[in-house]
């Protein structure tokens, strides 16, 4: 059984940061492409980031480009988002998620099979 725990969000102003964490348990995290992405009430969820198995690339969506940054610490079997010049726009709920099956796109929210509850981001003027 997969289990995927954020944690980090909060309150912050426009311009600051924030470090979001995704724990996993029940799978090693290093063998699969790990994703974050977020949602607002009433839009569709979005894709945000992605940091694909092995090789560590990384993937981000044009919109945190240059402002996100998605790494992994595979003693720590943790997933982070490090968000910096945070704007009104990245208020959501942000979540983590893994994909087991290769072949499929990393920014597709269907492409993924396992969740993280989620976490606020909410980003003040």
């Amino acid at each position: 059984q997969v289990q995927l725990v954020e944690s980090g969000g909060g309150l912050v102003q426009a311009g600051g940061s924030l470090r979001l964490s995704c724990a996993a348990s029940g799978r090693t995290i290093s063998s699969y492409t790990m994703g974050w992405f977020r949602q607002v009430p009433g839009k569709e969820r979005e894709f945000a980031a992605a940091i694909y198995w092995g090789r560590s690339s990384t993937n981000y969506a044009d919109s945190v480009k240059g402002r996100f940054t998605i790494s992994r610490d595979n003693a720590k079997n943790t997933v982070y988002l490090q968000m910096n010049s945070l704007k009104l726009e990245d208020t959501a709920v942000y979540y983590c998620a893994l994909k087991m099956t290769n072949g499929r796109s990393t920014t597709l929210v269907s492409s993924y099979e396992y969740w993280g509850q989620g976490t606020q981001v909410t980003v003040s003027s």
